[in-house]
């Protein structure tokens, strides 16, 4: 089974912007970006909220091309589009991961295990 993703000409701007206008959304971006290049199983975001609004808010990162959903077994390995974006709007992800980093607003994702990218 493969999952919808937008190709790179494909990803839009105000829906980017809006993605990660959540907090939620925006404290899973910044985790991913913190372990680049690493699948992660979807639960290990279960510390945002339940099953159901976690799986909501990653379909609503995958639909935008924020990242990228891998069906493996019973699992869903994420995984940060950062070449894409990059190549669509260059410096994007990085002012907004850098905007994030120190935000104790936004809600912590493996508690000790965040670690801003540099």
């Amino acid at each position: 089974m493969t999952l919808p993703h937008p190709n790179t000409d494909q990803i839009s701007l105000p829906i980017v912007l809006g993605v990660l206008g959540d907090p939620t959304r925006l404290a899973i971006v910044r985790y991913l970006a913190s372990k680049e290049g690493v699948p992660l199983n979807c639960s290990r975001f279960l510390d945002l909220g339940s099953k159901t609004n976690l799986s909501y808010h990653l379909a609503k990162l995958r639909e935008a091309g924020v990242t990228r959903a891998e069906v493996v077994g019973t699992n869903r390995m994420i995984t940060l589009r950062r070449a894409d974006l990059d190549a669509r709007f260059p410096g994007l992800l990085d002012s907004v991961i850098a905007a994030a980093a120190d935000d104790a607003a936004l809600p912590a994702v493996g508690g000790h295990d965040i670690e801003a990218s540099a």
